[in-house]
């Protein structure tokens, strides 16, 4: 018996209707515990952010718990093993440089030679970062501008201080001039001599232990040289990163160097600079030697009483105060001849030791103080340069166009 259409017509629409609300029951469900869920998830973000504190010039980041493919994308560019490389022979030849400075004999390091190996090897290292430059292919025209300003400003300061060593080079030539002045006279060997003599030491021992006020003021610049050694922020320039990073070798070398000077030449430990240099730099390890060495000596020396910590001005002092008395009677002077002749012939020794020692470091200076001088220049032009290679070019095609036409 065949079914009735009917029914079976009646039937499905039974069956369609008992699925519709079998699946709106469901959907309905499924609504409900989406609701309770976000409910929670609201909650939750409520409460992170009443906990975190209001600033209002906060940036306000879409992911809530950060940004989850910021590991995934660095910023920035990674340094390519050939940067590498050139930064890696940079930063071994600065530590060989500041390893040579490290002097057996405590005597030879705090001395005019000692000074004049210093500003050498600062030298060489300002003279290496030119190459650096070469070397990474990153001419002057395409630095950012605040690499620009942040070099021009340390190098307005490092001349500066430049300037006022030159200065206290003169003063102290000056100083051994009367101490050369002193032989002469002490040459006759006669008490109106004698007297003469005593003159020109007065003025020696007014003179040396005289404060320069252009050394004095040598450490407040040198206080904003260091705040200059916060390295600027680099994006997107893996070049800029290895430039960034071989200045603060730079940098570091350069307040170090300057402080010792300015404390050696005021005669006060305070003008020393204690440098903290992070241990990922290789050449770090030589320098925190080389600081805690002379910086230690330094303040070793002036804790004893000594006027100077530089050995030769030290030994000529020494023999003046003993010369000054055997000499000062005038007419009335006992001197004894063969004494007399030694004393004197050590005096002379040691002038010329501290003539040819003050030449020396005053000639390292001006050297040190012409290079700063001419990579400001080169940095100065560079930008006109480049623009007017780009406008040269430009032209040169305009022509050509016109040619064409």
């Amino acid at each position: 018996m065949s079914p009735n259409p009917k029914t079976l017509h009646r039937n499905e629409n039974t069956v369609g209707h008992s699925i519709s609300l079998k699946l709106f029951s469901h959907l309905f469900d499924f609504s409900i515990q989406c609701e309770r869920e976000l409910r929670v998830g609201f909650r939750t973000l409520l409460t992170l952010k009443m906990s975190r504190p209001q600033d209002p010039h906060h940036h306000r980041s879409f992911f809530p718990f950060g940004n989850p493919f910021r590991v995934i994308s660095p910023k920035g560019s990674r340094m390519s093993q050939q940067l590498l490389a050139v930064l890696h022979a940079f930063e071994t030849r600065l530590a060989l440089r500041l390893s040579k400075l490290m002097l057996k004999s405590k005597d030879e390091i705090l001395s005019l030679s000692w000074m004049t190996l210093a500003i050498e090897s600062l030298l060489d290292t300002y003279n290496d970062s030119r190459t650096l430059i070469t070397d990474l292919e990153l001419p002057v025209s395409d630095w950012d501008d605040k690499w620009v300003e942040v070099y021009l400003d340390i190098s307005r300061k490092v001349l500066d201080i430049c300037n006022a060593f030159s200065s206290e080079f003169s003063r102290l030539s000056t100083c051994n001039l009367s101490l050369k002045l002193a032989l002469h006279n002490l040459d006759g060997a006669s008490s109106k001599m004698f007297v003469r003599a005593c003159s020109s030491l007065d003025e020696w021992k007014q003179n040396v232990h005289s404060l320069n006020p252009r050394i004095e003021k040598c450490s407040n610049i040198l206080d904003n040289l260091m705040g200059s050694l916060d390295q600027p922020k680099v994006k997107n320039s893996a070049k800029g990163k290895v430039l960034m990073q071989a200045m603060y070798g730079v940098k570091v070398q350069t307040v170090f160097v300057c402080s010792v000077f300015a404390a050696a030449l005021s005669g006060s430990p305070k003008k020393l600079i204690d440098l903290d240099v992070a241990d990922m730099y290789s050449w770090a390890p030589a320098f925190s030697s080389l600081q805690n060495l002379i910086n230690e000596e330094i303040r070793a020396r002036f804790s004893s009483g000594k006027f100077t910590v530089l050995s030769e001005f030290e030994v000529a002092d020494a023999i003046v105060k003993e010369l000054y008395p055997t000499i000062q009677g005038g007419e009335d002077a006992i001197v004894e001849t063969e004494s007399l002749l030694k004393t004197v012939e050590e005096l002379g020794k040691a002038a010329e030791k501290l003539s040819q020692g003050l030449d020396l470091l005053a000639k390292g200076v001006d050297s040190f103080f012409k290079v700063v001088l001419t990579s400001r220049d080169d940095l100065l032009s560079a930008p006109s340069s480049a623009k007017a290679g780009k406008d040269h070019v430009l032209g040169g095609n305009a022509a050509n166009q016109q040619v064409v036409l």
